[in-house]
């Protein structure tokens, strides 16, 4: 262990070193640091003025903790250029080569350059972040309590970690540092995008909403540390000085993964699928494990809380029952409005975007719009216990026809999308990691068009044309 800390520590002092003394890099962030504080606190102040002129205690309650979280983010993006050329810069500069020839292990290496790359930019953040608090203190506004800055704080550390350890994993990847930079604006923008997700939370959440955003960023920067350390060898940033599009290889690889050695439509089904279905075990085993708890949850939390907020007195319920028979005949007109294939394209549209923000998340927000949709179906089903109808029935009748096509669908798509960034994190030193996006979206096309598809397609049509004549059928008995 300490053996390990030293050679960590040995890649990080160099690190610093070439850093804090390029005048370049050191003078430009102690202009930012020092600066835009100053330039948040005219803002605020300007802003605190309009407020208490027209209005707005929502905002201006929680304008501090906002303006931190910004603050918090441009020291960041700004030094996301040293993460960015951490590898390619040096062997662009011809300084790495001491560096790869040393006994140093792949994985020390690689986390001294992130150790460094984190630890830099959260310096400035935090610093930034001080002089403004300082600042801010001496204005009659609502200082954030003690809680809400180190939500933040855990927050601008996540998000550190998420852009240095996907710009470490760019630098690895490029050629040049002018396609670094190109390719930094995959992680400036994305987490410019969070950033706006983070300040609705903090404008209308409570603060302990803001634990779901640090976990969730927490677990996406550590995917991407994993996929770092997974892929990181030496021989490749030695062995590669360009890079080509070769659309005949990448063809050539989907197209042999895709088809494998079936020879007929009749024998890739018969032969090929089953393969794919037997690697899909163990995330369908996750899925349909977290399937079957979000439905619950979502169950009795409908059954236990909504009382509280709405009255379900009997007149309120008898209600409710009216209501809905009233509007039970408006469902032969279903398909009128709404024809199956219609229905089929937005099933299997929504499919593909779980697959791209698997792509981009390692599989966690597929997963989690996944868990949305099943907790759906499981508060429909409490809300229908809390006006006297059968759960089970409602159901068996409402549900189950078309859904034992499309919830297995569902089921089998999500877990195709969590085996995806399961194979992007997985080391595979025989493959680099464009060969192992390939194989791991061609995995998951052999299912969406084996399975998926057609599974759509059939609960499309029953969902329009059959389960309205049993929703009538069973209502009596409801």
């Amino acid at each position: 262990m300490q053996r390990n800390l030293s050679s960590i520590w040995m890649v990080a002092q160099r690190e610093f070193t070439d850093q804090f003394r390029d005048w370049r890099i050191v003078v430009p962030m102690f202009l930012l640091v020092t600066l835009f504080p100053f330039i948040a606190d005219d803002t605020t102040r300007q802003a605190v003025s309009f407020m208490n002129r027209f209005g707005g205690d929502l905002i201006l309650d929680n304008l501090i903790p906002f303006v931190v979280l910004v603050i918090g983010f441009f020291p960041l993006s700004f030094t996301l250029v040293v993460a960015l050329e951490s590898f390619v810069g040096e062997k662009e500069r011809g300084t790495i080569e001491p560096l790869l020839s040393s006994p140093i292990e792949d994985r020390h290496m690689y986390l001294g350059k992130l150790l460094v790359g984190i630890t830099t930019p959260l310096v400035f953040s935090f610093a930034s972040i001080g002089i403004y608090l300082i600042l801010v203190s001496r204005r009659e506004v609502t200082f954030p309590s003690a809680y809400m800055l180190t939500l933040i704080f855990l927050l601008t550390f996540a998000h550190a970690v998420l852009m240095v350890s996907a710009a470490i994993v760019i630098s690895v990847q490029a050629t040049t540092i002018r396609a670094a930079n190109l390719l930094a604006s995959f992680v400036v923008v994305p987490v410019a995008f969070l950033l706006q997700g983070e300040t609705i939370l903090i404008f209308w959440g409570n603060e302990d909403v803001l634990w779901f955003a640090i976990i969730g960023v927490t677990l996406l920067a550590s995917l991407l540390v994993r996929l770092g350390l997974s892929h990181f060898r030496r021989e490749y940033l030695l062995g590669r000085e360009i890079d080509t599009i070769n659309l005949k290889w990448i063809g050539r690889t989907f197209s042999s993964r895709f088809r494998g050695r079936a020879l007929s439509i009749w024998d890739w089904y018969r032969t090929e699928l089953p393969i794919s279905l037997r690697e899909l075990r163990k995330p369908l085993l996750i899925v349909v494990g977290l399937g079957l708890i979000a439905g619950l949850v979502s169950y009795f939390w409908v059954v236990t809380n909504v009382p509280t907020y709405l009255e379900l007195s009997p007149e309120r319920v008898s209600e409710f029952r009216t209501f809905i028979a009233d509007n039970l005949n408006n469902i032969d007109s279903l398909g009128e409005r709404l024809p199956a294939p219609i229905l089929f394209l937005h099933n299997t549209r929504t499919t593909v975007i779980f697959l791209l923000l698997g792509l981009i998340s390692f599989g966690t927000l597929g997963l989690t719009l996944f868990i949305g949709n099943i907790a759906l179906v499981g508060g429909v089903m409490g809300a229908a216990y809390l006006v006297g109808y059968s759960p089970l029935l409602a159901f068996g009748a409402g549900i189950l026809p078309h859904g034992i096509f499309e919830l297995t669908a569902i089921f089998i798509a999500t877990a195709a999308v969590l085996k995806v960034g399961a194979q992007l994190v997985t080391p595979q030193p025989d493959k680099g990691l464009g060969e192992i996006l390939l194989i791991a979206l061609a995995d998951w096309l052999r299912v969406f068009v084996g399975i998926v598809v057609p599974f759509l397609a059939i609960a499309a049509v029953i969902e329009i044309y059959l389960t309205p004549v049993l929703i009538k059928l069973a209502f009596p008995y409801l």
